[in-house]
């Protein structure tokens, strides 16, 4: 690589990383200040909470990575230009394509962290993310109503508890209803559930199990009973959270079981699966709009340049978040909804490359 390579591949590097340190710990305090009071209320262990701030670190980063990224490149591609330095470059018969081959390189080494973080960290900090929060952070009633789970686990049955534990996997007011047909046969209740991991079995506090007759009804009744099931514990997790705590290969199984189900939520399982890849090139799409419209030197200097590039970042987010509530809420296409604000953006970053060679 030549001196112009280094030069500007070692700015558009250590800016990015600068603005992660800038911002995360920004997000960590607002963070702090607004959970401090529950985790003192709860009396957490100091060791806990900084492997949970860890966590949140690693999820704050991979769900900001392309802003972070995209304003950094802005930022110091814009000190270039005021500084003259772009025309410098471009002058001494440097194409406007080969003065954007440093920042590829550069946005193929933040892709590569995308990837990784996406396919194995963020995966292991959002368990542990979540699994703190509802270990902590929501108990209470608010946990009974953000937890609500009611799910169909085959084609007969369907099970529902008020609130689960994630951490030591026990629910609330539970209910398991076993259909033929449209007609129910059996219905089981209990008070409590707990998964007992070591032998694989549920055991179920103040077990009644109702045998629906023709004439009359078989009522079984028990305090503690020990018991198996046909559904896997994590039917019992909240579904985005289980989704999110999967490495690829167990997240690509588990939207084939939900799909085997009839699960008529696959539509936010796939949005977690196709996020995974179109993260690392939205990395590319955005290091090219920066650049095409941060190199311009104008008359009102970086200002400008932020002023713009903010507003671009923000219609991302928004189309990024309206087409993922769309695919969640309808029958919208997942993998359109993940991909649409790239292939919009892509045009767009297609269009100001063209103006800014001319």
């Amino acid at each position: 690589m030549k001196i112009l390579d280094w030069y500007i591949l070692k700015r558009y590097l250590f800016t990015f990383l600068m603005m992660l340190l800038l911002f995360i710990p920004i997000g960590i305090t607002v963070h702090l200040a607004e959970k401090i009071g529950k985790i003192l209320e709860n009396e957490v262990p100091f060791g806990e909470v900084m492997i949970y701030f860890l966590d949140f670190t690693i999820y704050f980063a991979h769900l900001l990575f392309p802003l972070f990224l995209f304003l950094s490149v802005i930022w110091f591609t814009s000190k270039l230009a005021n500084n003259t330095e772009v025309i410098a470059f471009l002058s001494s018969g440097v194409s406007f394509t080969r003065f954007l081959r440093p920042y590829m390189i550069g946005a193929f080494v933040v892709a590569m962290l995308s990837i990784v973080l996406g396919l194995f960290l963020a995966p292991k900090a959002s368990k542990g993310f979540n699994d703190f929060s509802y270990k902590y952070l929501k108990r209470g009633r608010s946990a009974v109503k953000n937890t609500n789970v009611y799910r169909q686990v085959n084609n007969n049955d369907i099970i529902y508890v008020s609130s689960f534990d994630v951490k030591n996997k026990e629910g609330r007011n539970f209910t398991l209803e076993h259909f033929e047909g449209n007609k129910l046969i059996t219905k089981i209740t209990a008070s409590k559930i707990k998964y007992i991991e070591e032998d694989t079995i549920y055991q179920l506090t103040n077990y009644i199990k109702r045998d629906i007759g023709e004439n009359n009804d078989q009522i079984e009744k028990t305090t503690k009973k020990d018991t198996l099931f046909s559904f896997h514990v994590d039917d019992l997790i909240p579904e985005i959270y289980a989704a999110e705590t999967k490495m690829y290969g167990d997240l690509k199984r588990f939207i084939a079981e939900e799909e085997a189900k009839g699960s008529s939520n696959v539509g936010r399982f796939q949005l977690v699966l196709y996020r995974k890849w179109s993260l690392p090139v939205s990395v590319f799409i955005l290091t090219i709009i920066a650049v095409a419209v941060s190199s311009i030197k104008r008359r009102g200097g970086m200002g400008v340049n932020l002023a713009v590039g903010i507003c671009i970042a923000m219609i991302f987010v928004f189309f990024d978040k309206i087409f993922g509530v769309m695919a969640e809420q309808s029958d919208f296409p997942p993998l359109i909804a993940v991909w649409f604000p790239n292939i919009i953006f892509g045009i767009l970053a297609a269009y100001l490359l063209y103006k800014a060679k001319r």
